[in-house]
């Protein structure tokens, strides 16, 4: 259910956990935001203060019973990159470098990281790391992992578009030289294009390699215990962890959606889990012995235009976005719990620069809350400029879910506050899916009311999706100025400048509407109120939270 990449790799399914707010600058505060009020009160996610962690525990857990909202497809994260997966499979494997909760980017596995010239890496890997079945990780393993992932049929190999080689270039060093200059990249290997695998492990399994009875090939903290496919999955601690011993001995997995999520945590059937529906955490808020941590996250509520050409001029894209109201979709779509927002990255992408991406988003324009009458008659305007044919439907894509529905029928209200005509066409969720990534299931609507996050903390990890000749820019937007502009700030190490040259790019995206933004929400975190210590932003998709989980009190 996870899409993931800087570009498909980046889009999140249906009711994956959207942005972040912008107080997300409160990283540097000592844990997360909760909510263990009573009652059910609206929640105002404009003024929720997002914080990257949660206290740290002090006691042991013997087991904690954890919640998906699906079964993993996979725990082979090159060829299914599910969010449910992700979700496990993140405190099992391990990467070369880390997302660290406040969604900065270190080394991991890579204990060292040189840049001898703008275009060489040289990894030196960290000595002591033990594969699950006890044989040590080498240059050997991590280099025939990033070749994995580099495959054009993975699930990451658009990642590696720039390298030039990747080399063992000493017993714990890897040496990889690019094309052109790559800020990018050591980010990307924070992601699922850094994870190391066992070679021989996966090798043996061959196709069967992240199905259940199969082992995990990996180093982290814990390893695959069972998977009883259907019913359950659990992880537990690997004594032999080169890193600090996790507090919790044992995690199981259950998955259940909607209503039944919710029941288990209202009753304690279930410990926690992180609520990928904005819709499920506000059912969540004020049940008592629960808290909800809010915390950063890089995810947007977006309007995707497609290749079917009723949103084909940017002046109708600009006068929809005008006309759209934003606020009244946070209030009945999501409880509350999204806040209406001008670009299609959530604050929590801010890991640098924060003060001028804050400014930036501030003043980005055709995105208001609410639309003005000052507002409508400038969108109207822009429809009689277009030429738009008012008698032709503009078809918008959903599913049945509460919070799509709810922007699909916003999106026609405003289409119709312009003189424009909506149809909604609304499929099975599955189908909905198809959407993202196959042309032919779209061909017969507009826009797509879709989610959409980044794995980068970097908003230029973003904006390659409206290049030229990306897969993402559905609509078409060719703009020559616009590419040159990308690619120059892909290429640029130094972060003030990439992120003034970032600033630009954000702004002839959002000028043009390639997508038309509409909300970011926190990462939520449902816990049990006695436990407490895993991130409460977006990294747990990527950083080991379970090793963090434990007792409050000691």
């Amino acid at each position: 259910m996870t899409h993931t990449s800087s570009r498909r790799r980046t889009a999140v399914a249906a009711g994956l956990v959207v942005a972040t707010i912008a107080a997300a600058a409160a990283a540097g505060c000592s844990g997360a935001t909760r909510n263990t009020a009573g009652g059910s009160a609206t929640a105002d996610a404009a003024k929720l203060t997002l914080t990257p962690t949660t206290t740290a525990a002090k006691g042991e857990l013997a087991n904690a019973d954890w919640l998906l909202e699906d079964e993993p497809d996979s725990l082979d994260l090159d060829t299914q990159g599910s969010s449910a997966g992700r979700v496990v499979l993140t405190n099992v494997c391990e990467r070369l470098y880390q997302l660290q909760p406040d969604m900065s980017t270190k080394p991991l596995l890579a204990q060292k990281a040189e840049t001898p010239d703008d275009k060489t890496l040289v990894l030196t890997l960290r000595s002591g790391v033990t594969f699950h079945d006890g044989t040590p990780m080498t240059a050997d393993d991590v280099l025939w992992s990033l070749k994995r992932h580099a495959d054009p049929d993975m699930e990451q190999g658009d990642e590696f578009g720039n390298i030039a080689a990747m080399k063992k270039t000493g017993a714990r060093q890897i040496t990889i030289t690019f094309k052109a200059p790559d800020a990018m990249f050591f980010k990307a290997l924070a992601g699922d294009a850094g994870i190391v695998w066992n070679k021989e492990q996966v090798e043996k399994a061959g196709k069967d390699f992240g199905t259940p009875g199969q082992p995990d090939a990996c180093t982290g903290p814990y390893e695959l215990s069972s998977w009883k496919s259907g019913d359950s999955l659990t992880i537990r601690r690997y004594d032999s962890y080169w890193g600090r011993k996790p507090l919790t001995k044992q995690v199981t997995f259950r998955w259940a959606a909607d209503s039944a999520l919710v029941n288990a945590l209202t009753t304690g059937a279930a410990d926690g889990a992180y609520a990928e529906s904005p819709n499920t955490a506000a059912a969540l808020q004020g049940k008592k012995g629960i808290e909800q941590h809010y915390g950063p996250s890089t995810a947007s509520l977006v309007l995707i235009p497609t290749e079917r050409g009723g949103l084909k001029d940017a002046k109708v894209r600009r006068a929809l976005s005008l006309a759209l109201d934003r606020k009244g979709i946070a209030a009945s779509g999501y409880g509350g719990m999204v806040q209406p927002w001008g670009t299609p990255v959530g604050s929590g992408a801010w890991g640098y620069e924060k003060p001028v991406f804050e400014a930036a988003q501030k003043a980005v324009d055709y995105a208001p809350a609410s639309p003005s009458a000052d507002d409508l008659a400038t969108a109207k305007q822009l429809v009689k400029e277009s030429g738009a044919d008012a008698a032709t439907p503009i078809v918008i894509g959903t599913d049945a879910s509460q919070g799509r529905t709810v922007i699909a029928n916003a999106v026609r209200a405003a289409l119709q506050r312009i003189g424009l005509k909506g149809q909604i066409k609304t499929v099975a969720t599955s189908q909905f899916e198809q959407f993202y990534s196959d042309p032919q299931a779209r061909a017969d609507i507009d826009v797509l009311a879709g989610d959409w996050y980044i794995s980068k903390a970097d908003p230029m990890g973003f904006y390659d999706n409206a290049l030229s000749d990306s897969s993402n820019n559905w609509v078409g937007f060719k703009d020559a100025a616009y590419d040159t502009e990308v690619k120059k700030a892909l290429a640029t190490l130094d972060d003030a400048e990439r992120a003034e040259l970032t600033v630009d790019i954000q702004k002839k995206f959002t000028d043009a509407a390639v997508w038309i933004s509409v909300a970011q929400v926190p990462s939520v975190l449902v816990l049990n109120a006695k436990l407490t210590g895993p991130p409460a932003s977006l990294a747990y998709l990527y950083y080991p939270w379970a090793a963090e989980l434990g007792a409050k009190k000691g």
